[in-house]
């Protein structure tokens, strides 16, 4: 799978959890950009995006994460691996 095609997949997961139609998501995309996104949110998008792609993350990779982009790289090597 491109980047370009788990950016599309994750948009939806996105409009859903932020309720937000208009959302897309980008690599430098923040929790700050996003007025829904808070810690239950986060979590509810964490748990989505693992049901969806059938992955795990630990805490470890959650907690150190600064962007989208990041949490990409991060299914990107989970799906590789």
């Amino acid at each position: 799978m491109t980047t370009e095609e788990l950016y599309t997949k994750l948009t939806p997961i996105f409009r859903d959890v932020f309720d937000d139609e208009s959302l897309a998501p980008h690599p430098a995309m923040t929790a700050a950009e996003v007025e829904s996104w808070d810690s239950l949110s986060n979590i509810r998008l964490i748990v989505d995006i693992e049901q969806r792609f059938k992955i795990h993350f630990t805490t470890a990779e959650i907690t150190g994460l600064a962007n989208v982009g990041e949490l990409v790289a991060v299914i990107e090597r989970k799906l590789v691996g």
